[in-house]
């Protein structure tokens, strides 16, 4: 479903993304990890075109990603999960978990995407009382649930998660993930997840990469993650100090 081939993006001497390669099969949950500043937020917003890359390619659904000339068409097959909910303060819960459908290509009769957006804050727990109350009337915990509810309220085939769990307490971080888990598998859609929890990597990837330096050090099966014999991979889910992966002292 994604295909990125060399990608590298520099930010003046920054050189980010340094030629990174990374296959997402339709219908699987692919995790990147790596430390902070390694480049997977940058790569993720590649895939969308939020920031474009200096060199290599990116295919969506086998079509290549810079060939798009009906942008709304092409950002409608995304879903969305950010790292801080990233609610409207403004706006009441129902109307920002049904963003997409009140405008745009997506748009629908205001009750109908009323009653969609209360089916989805159903979907991940949440009582169809929260549709009227604001943000800054919920726990953090509800927010990103919240937030996960506008990500898959247009139905999108691609869904991206941004650090999913960030901010959450143990036993929240664990609902998140097993939210994640149940929708992605009944969506049947493809999922790309960038987080540093290792929890999560177990509990909602397929398959993973690590990403370090610009480019993957390793990719494959999340059941292989502890046999993979990659130094890179071995430092970091084992939070070791000494290996590879140089600590800023």
């Amino acid at each position: 479903m994604i295909r990125m081939e060399g990608i590298q993006k520099s930010f003046g001497s920054n050189h980010v993304l340094r030629g990174l390669d990374l296959n997402i099969a339709k219908g699987t949950s692919m995790v990147i990890i790596g430390g902070s500043g390694t480049g997977k937020s940058i790569a993720l917003k590649c895939v969308l075109g939020l920031v474009v890359q200096d060199s290599g390619r990116i295919f969506v659904d086998g079509k290549d990603a810079a060939d798009t000339t009906d942008r709304d068409a092409f950002l409608a097959r995304f879903g969305m999960l950010f790292q801080g909910a990233a609610l409207f303060d403004s706006l009441p819960v129902w109307q920002n978990v049904a963003i997409r459908l009140l405008r745009g290509s997506l748009q629908r009769p205001r009750e109908e995407a009323r009653e969609v957006a209360i089916e989805k804050l159903r979907r991940v727990g949440l009582k169809p009382d929260v549709a009227d109350r604001f943000p800054a009337e919920l726990s953090g915990g509800m927010q990103k649930r919240v937030g996960l509810a506008r990500a898959i309220a247009a139905e999108p085939e691609i869904i991206f998660f941004d650090e999913p769990t960030t901010g959450l307490d143990p036993i929240m971080s664990g609902v998140i993930n097993e939210l994640i888990r149940e929708i992605v598998v009944e969506m049947g859609a493809t999922a790309m997840t960038i987080t540093h929890d290792m929890t999560s990597v177990r509990a909602i990837a397929d398959n993973i990469a690590m990403l370090h330096e610009g480019i993957i050090q390793w990719t494959g099966p999340v059941a292989e993650m502890d046999q993979s014999g990659n130094p890179y991979l071995e430092q970091f889910i084992n939070g070791r100090a000494e290996g590879p992966i140089e600590s800023v002292r």
